[in-house]
């Protein structure tokens, strides 16, 4: 049977003891090389040096290259529960970078602060360090307590001095341990020196810590990379594609589909010239088909419905590393990858900031510079599906993209969904600003013989809504209505030209084709236009852009809208005048269209 293993990082002032800790835990737990203590012990002698355990590294290292697996970054030791991998991070740049963007996992970390020194300034830098790699296992071992003579009394002033500064980083530490590396005091077994202190030894400790579930184990998170049809043979099969990051699948299993929320069954599971298979597991490239034919982009979040469901948000706090040649600055459009999303996002505020290098903290930054971590809030453009970094590692990870190279990493801590986004603190903004017109709408209605109304036709691609789009346009024009179509074509070349250059061009045209929407309809005019596709949040981002004006939703063909009722819904393909006609009853009876001007 596989035995457990745990990785954690260790940290410290340089002269706190952190290696002797190291070099204790690996000699009294049995974990070195066969002889290599008494080797180092002799070497140690014949050299009349005084032995230290902390030279079990330098020993160590010296033998990385003869293909020795243990380095002074990376030792190992092992108790009779677990094996445990410690991390050691004397490189703070690299090693930050590796645990935000994943390269590297700790699940716990210790930290070494001197007795005798007390709480040095290195020791809250730590503290920052460990706070904004978001680990939440976090035991604190105060060392070196022979040379203040086990004292109770220093132990209990930097404890409670320590857990308070800990507090303001909404850190809770597990334990604060008295030891003596050099002595072995509390390092495997409780010592005699210290009846005061009734805890846990640090190996005891460690082998009460809760491990992370194994992958297969969590609940399952498989980002959708793509969705392939089948046209040949009559295969009418929609096979959702993809890698499952964590837990398993079976068929018959009820999934949700985040953001979107749209659900289903899964009726298969597709490998390619594979016998057929019931069960699929973390890690496996695969493909499901549904039991049910509903429109999923890539990009979608598959989960369980039985189990729990991740957060769904366009606004959350993270953890950045920043890599970028340029400064990440606010309100900069970037392109984020979450799981298989991928969507425009901007860095709304910075919290706070650690700089690698020297692990000293920055406030009142305005932008992220190169090997910085910081606590920031980000907003993307579109939902996104995410969890936090201490509940679902895997899914709470992204990547950030400035000017086509990524420049960043980091890691989800909390969803803010519940605080106004800038996308609805800029569009209420807008309008406390906006230059009413000396015009009255009602006055405009009462002039054009009609209300103002933006009419969106929407549905899949080659369904006819350009011909019906225009068609409309010109039998109101023939009844003296104040009617403009504006085509696609024409947006792209003309309001967006520059399009192309947006980290997500879609997101910028339905800014865009909101805003414009709000000006003509402002104008009293009939606005129509043609949108492919549109799900359920380009709707309620053009009904926001648009408010206090209306918007009236005409879906063509098969609708893939989840939560959003369309005003009318239009068979594909349907004869032009027959749709014209049914569209024109709808404004009269939703009283754009007055009939007392008729």
């Amino acid at each position: 049977m596989q035995r457990d293993q745990m990785n954690i990082v260790i940290v410290g002032h340089v002269d706190h003891g952190k290696s002797t800790v190291i070099g204790r835990l690996l000699a009294d737990t049995g974990s070195l090389p066969e002889g290599k203590l008494e080797q180092v012990k002799a070497t140690c002698a014949k050299n009349a040096k005084p032995f230290e355990y902390a030279f079990l590294l330098d020993a160590l290292k010296d033998e990385q290259a003869q293909g020795i697996t243990i380095d002074a970054a990376r030792c190992f030791f092992k108790t009779s529960k677990r094996d445990y991998i410690i991390l050691d991070a004397p490189g703070h740049i690299e090693f930050l970078k590796n645990m935000v963007t994943g390269a590297a996992r700790a699940e716990t970390a210790l930290l070494v602060i001197d007795a005798s020194e007390g709480i040095q300034e290195n020791s809250r830098r730590h503290g920052h360090m460990v706070s904004l790699l978001g680990i939440r296992q976090v035991v604190v071992l105060v060392n070196k307590m022979d040379i203040v003579k086990y004292s109770e009394k220093v132990f209990r002033e930097i404890e409670e001095e320590y857990r308070d500064f800990l507090a303001e980083l909404n850190v809770s530490p597990v334990n604060f341990i008295p030891v003596s590396a050099r002595e072995g005091d509390n390092i495997v077994h409780l010592s005699k020196k210290m009846p005061w202190y009734q805890g846990y030894s640090i190996k005891q400790q460690l082998d009460q810590l809760k491990k992370q579930e194994d992958l297969p184990d969590q609940a399952l998170r498989f980002p959708v990379q793509d969705v392939y049809k089948f046209t040949e043979g009559a295969d009418e099969r929609r096979i959702i594609a993809g890698t499952i990051e964590t837990g398993s699948i079976n068929t018959g299993d009820e999934v949700v589909f985040l953001p979107s929320r749209k659900e289903s069954t899964i009726k298969t599971i597709e490998e390619f010239n594979v016998p057929a298979k019931k069960t699929a597991y973390a890690k496996e490239a695969i493909g499901f088909t549904l039991t049910t034919q509903i429109y999923i982009r890539s990009g979608e979040l598959m989960v369980k419905k039985t189990e729990k469901i991740p957060n769904v948000s366009t606004r959350f706090k993270a953890n950045i590393f920043w890599m970028g040649k340029s400064p990440m600055i606010k309100n900069k459009r970037y392109k984020i990858k979450l799981a298989a999303a991928r969507t425009t996002v901007k860095l709304v505020d910075i919290l706070n900031c650690l700089d690698a290098s020297d692990l000293s903290s920055v406030a009142n930054k305005q932008v992220i510079e190169k090997h910085d971590v910081c606590e920031c809030i980000l907003e993307t453009t579109r939902p996104v599906a995410f969890d936090l970094a201490d509940e679902l590692e895997n899914t709470s990870r992204f990547a950030i993209v400035d000017n086509y190279e990524i420049s960043g990493g980091g890691i989800v801590l909390n969803n803010l969904s519940t605080e106004e986004s800038m996308f609805e603190k800029n569009i209420r903004e807008r309008e406390f600003s906006w230059e009413k017109s000396a015009i009255s709408l009602k006055e405009r209605a009462d002039s054009y013989k009609h209300r103002s109304k933006f009419v969106l036709l929407t549905g899949p691609p080659d369904t006819g809504k350009q011909k019906i789009a225009r068609a409309l346009e010109r039998r109101l024009f023939e009844n003296n209505y104040k009617v403009y179509y504006l085509g696609k074509v024409t947006m792209e070349h003309g309001l967006d030209s520059d399009i192309s250059s947006y980290p997500d061009s879609n997101d910028e045209y339905i800014r865009r084709l909101g805003e414009l929407a709000r000006i003509m309809t402002d104008a009293g005019q009939i606005f129509i236009t043609t949108i492919s596709d549109a799900d359920d949040f380009d709707i309620r981002k053009l009904k926001l852009l648009n408010e206090p004006n209306e918007i009236l939703v005409v879906n063509t063909g098969s609708n893939i809208f989840n939560n959003f009722k369309v005003d009318l819904d239009l068979d594909e393909h349907i004869d032009v005048q027959k749709a014209v006609l049914s569209i024109e009853k709808l404004l009269k009876e939703k009283e754009i269209i007055l009939e007392y001007y008729l």
